[in-house]
C-alpha cells in the first residue's frame, strides 16, 4: 500500500490545500493529511476546528485520514509505515523552501518527498493570505473549500 503524509498546520485549510489532496489520492493508495502541533506558534483557528474543516471536506473520499501529530514529520512516517511525503507548490520560492526540508527529511530517513504544482486558479492562496482576510473582514469564501466558509 502506497501512504503519503500531506503535513502543514492547515489554519485554515484552502483551496490549495484541497486541490493537492484530490490530486494526491489518485496517486496514492492513502492520504494522511497531518496536522502538526507546534506549541509556540499562534493559530487563528482550534487544533479542533483545523481537522473538522479537512475531516468535513473529505467526508466522502474514504482514501484521506486526518491525523494531528508534534515532532518531526520523518519521525511520524516511521512510526507509521508512510513512505511518502505529498508537498503542494505554489511559486518558486516554495520550491526552495521545500527543497531544503525534502534533503533534510531524505538525510534522516528514508522518506520521498513528492512535489505536485498547484494549479494556476489556486497558486496565490495561502493561508496566512485567507487569515488577513478574515481578520479584516473581507470575502474569504472564494479561497477555502465549504468545510471552512460554515465557520
Amino acid at each position: 500500500m502506497k501512504r503519503a503524509i500531506f503535513p502543514g498546520s492547515f489554519d485554515p485549510l484552502t483551496l490549495g490545500h484541497y486541490e493537492i489532496i484530490k490530486r494526491g489520492v489518485t496517486l496514492f493508495d492513502e492520504i494522511i493529511v497531518a496536522i502538526g502541533v507546534n506549541s509556540s506558534k499562534k493559530y487563528m483557528f482550534s487544533l479542533e476546528e483545523r481537522k473538522q474543516f479537512i475531516v468535513d471536506a473529505f467526508k466522502d473520499e474514504p482514501k484521506v485520514k486526518v491525523v494531528t501529530y508534534e515532532g518531526l514529520t520523518v519521525d511520524f512516517c516511521l512510526r507509521n509505515n508512510v513512505e511518502f511525503i505529498l508537498r503542494g507548490l505554489r511559486n518558486p520560492a516554495d520550491f526552495e523552501f521545500e527543497k531544503a526540508i525534502a534533503h533534510t527529511n531524505r538525510d534522516l530517513a528514508p522518506i520521498e518527498t513528492i512535489f505536485l504544482l498547484t494549479s494556476a486558479q489556486t497558486s496565490y492562496i495561502a493561508s496566512s493570505i485567507v487569515r488577513d482576510v478574515i481578520k479584516n473582514n473581507g470575502d474569504y469564501t472564494k479561497l477555502v473549500p465549504e468545510s471552512v466558509r460554515v465557520k
